[in-house]
């Protein structure tokens, strides 16, 4: 029994050993296309990416690249919306059933003319017959129609293909319809690639494995044989360090089983 109990003993430690010694493999490229940090570029196929940043969060480290591309950009204003244009207020006016131009009406802040003029009321009053403006000179008031008081709206109209400067840039009027008048302008917008660990990205027409040795470094490659040879090599250590462990627990086991054996009491 004693024998049995030692060789169990002696299984379970050998195994044990084996599992805490073992070094766990790791993915690694000796040739790596690229290894790169922030702000960084990674260029491929006539594509390139900037490196926009690398982090660490809760263990799991992930990366942004980004390229900056040019495009033709648009911006759409519905029939009686209001836009800010040259710091100022414009209600977009549409009529028609097939209109071809599209017209800015200035929306007057009427709150502030009333305000800087000493001599009128700072709020409009409602009369049955419509709005006025209480106007006091020479201490006398007089009730002025509000039409009369404010000055008209100034109008500007655009038709399709007409240009004009808008947020600091020229854009052309591509379309009107009846809803609605898209502008169209060149400009540049930002294409972003997420990157987590072990994911495939593609820049141009190549594919990358992207691996991050540490919280500030990434580097691609494409050599996918050796990437997937790496993967089953950690998957076959797992399995066997798994089989290990339950080596130790199962002859553990047997040597406490057959201790409880050998000091059962015998009946005879």
């Amino acid at each position: 029994m004693a024998v049995y109990v030692a060789l169990f003993v002696l299984l379970a430690g050998g195994a044990g050993v084996l599992t805490v010694t073992a070094d766990t493999p790791e993915i690694g490229f000796e040739n790596p296309d690229f290894e790169v940090s922030e702000g960084d570029t990674v260029e491929a196929d006539g594509e390139s990416y900037t490196v926009a940043g690398i982090s660490e969060s809760d263990g799991s480290v992930t990366g942004t690249l980004e390229q900056e591309e040019s495009a033709q950009l648009s911006e759409t204003w519905a029939n009686e919306s209001t836009v800010e244009l040259g710091d100022r207020e414009w209600r977009v006016e549409i009529t028609g059933e097939d209109p071809s131009e599209f017209t800015l009406v200035e929306v007057l802040d009427r709150q502030a003319i009333l305000e800087s003029d000493d001599a009128a009321d700072n709020e409009t009053i409602e009369r049955d017959d419509g709005e006025y403006v209480a106007v006091t000179e020479n201490g006398e008031t007089t009730l002025v129609p509000a039409e009369e008081y404010f000055p008209a709206p100034e109008e500007q109209s655009y038709a399709t293909g007409d240009a004009f400067e808008y947020d600091n840039q020229t854009v052309t009027v591509d379309e009107v319809t009846s809803d609605q008048a898209v502008l169209v302008w060149e400009g540049t917008q930002t294409n972003t690639i997420e990157v987590e660990q072990g994911a495939t990205i593609t820049i141009g027409e190549t594919d990358f494995i992207a691996h991050f040795p540490d919280a500030s470094t990434l580097t691609l490659s494409s050599d996918m044989e050796a990437y997937e040879a790496q993967t089953n090599q950690i998957e076959q250590f797992n399995q066997y360090n798994s089989g290990l462990f339950r080596v130790v627990i199962l002859s553990l086991f047997s040597a406490i089983l057959l201790l409880g054996v050998a000091f059962i009491p015998s009946r005879y």
